[in-house]
């Protein structure tokens, strides 16, 4: 009898299956990906042209989730409410030290500031101000995107090392990137921490002035990483590996002159912004400095940190090479050389 019921169960089986249809494939892997600013980081215009990419929507999707500045994805990452962070290299330092986040990893580069021949975010005054040298700042009001920011942490740098500490010698505030030229023009702060195409714009059109730049105060600087969680990259490696192929692509087609026209227009519809604002600089050398495979400059960002270290804005000595994983983009990498 028992012998019966396996043979029936056996030869009932394809039936069964046939009944209910084909099996589900897993679900592609939804993403959650922090993004600050466009066109610095590309993340929200990298997969417009699916046509172009081999796993998206099979393997992963995309959410891509707005911050203010690298700092507050921080507490994202550690509740588990976002997979890769964009995290300035100072922003990475503080979620291992203050959040004792010891298995974050660096696994891709966003965008890198201060590289020779490339474009520098930065800090402007007012073309008719007041502000002439950087010791004129002192009692007055500064505005940042995202308090201990890349941004940030280079223009106290510089600022440190002309006498000047906040609070004791000016005032720190926040203010989203879009509103800063106004809050300057509006006498509401004296200098702005500011990347483009805020900062093109606002020169271009007479309102602000540069006193320096990121790469003054910190040389080649490795601004912004995509980072994530050791245990994020173990379980969903494939994935991952799979995305980072896709996003080569994505930078490869961006970084084509002749795709520089369209390229433009995907940014300028993204951001409602005229294409006049990103026509003579997106794409270019007076662009940052973007590398086409992903693979971000852990010499840039481990002297980044020991800058950041050197001058008491961090507590720890921190070994960047303890904290990358490269080998997503490296075997993406192989995939397409």
């Amino acid at each position: 009898m028992i012998r019966w019921r396996l043979w029936a169960l056996t030869a009932a089986l394809p039936v069964l299956l046939a009944a209910s249809g084909p099996v589900r494939a897993a679900e592609p892997l939804k993403l959650r990906i922090a993004w600050a600013v466009v066109p610095a980081q590309l993340t929200s215009v990298l997969f417009e042209k699916k046509d172009l990419l081999r796993h998206y929507g099979k393997s992963y999707t995309v959410e891509a989730i707005h911050f203010r500045g690298s700092t507050p994805q921080i507490t994202a990452l550690a509740a588990g409410e976002l997979d890769l962070a964009a995290l300035a290299y100072s922003s990475f330092a503080l979620a291992i030290q203050n959040a004792h986040m010891n298995d974050l990893r660096v696994v891709s580069d966003l965008y890198q500031d201060g590289v020779p021949g490339y474009y520098s975010n930065q800090d402007m005054v007012r073309p008719d101000g007041a502000i002439k040298r950087i010791e004129d700042l002192k009692g007055k009001v500064v505005a940042t995107n995202a308090i201990g920011g890349a941004v940030d942490i280079a223009a106290k740098v510089m600022l440190l090392r002309h006498g000047l500490e906040t609070p004791r010698d000016y005032q720190l505030i926040e203010v989203a990137f879009p509103n800063m030229v106004s809050a300057l023009e509006g006498k509401k702060v004296d200098m702005i921490e500011i990347g483009t195409p805020y900062s093109i714009v606002a020169k271009k059109e007479g309102k602000a002035v540069s006193l320096f730049d990121v790469g003054q105060a910190m040389g080649p600087t490795q601004l912004t990483v995509w980072a994530t969680r050791e245990p994020f990259i173990k379980a969903h490696r494939a994935a991952l590996v799979d995305f980072f192929e896709d996003v080569q692509t994505m930078l490869h087609w961006y970084l084509d002159p002749k795709n520089r026209d369209e390229g433009i227009r995907i940014v300028a519809a993204f951001t409602k912004e005229p294409t006049a604002d990103f026509a003579d600089w997106l794409f270019t050398k007076s662009d940052y400095y973007r590398d086409p495979d992903a693979r971000p400059n852990l010499t840039a960002m481990q002297n980044n940190i020991d800058t950041q270290r050197k001058l008491g804005l961090l507590n720890i000595d921190i070994d960047v090479k303890k904290y990358a994983d490269l080998s997503l983009v490296d075997d993406a990498a192989k995939r397409k050389h």
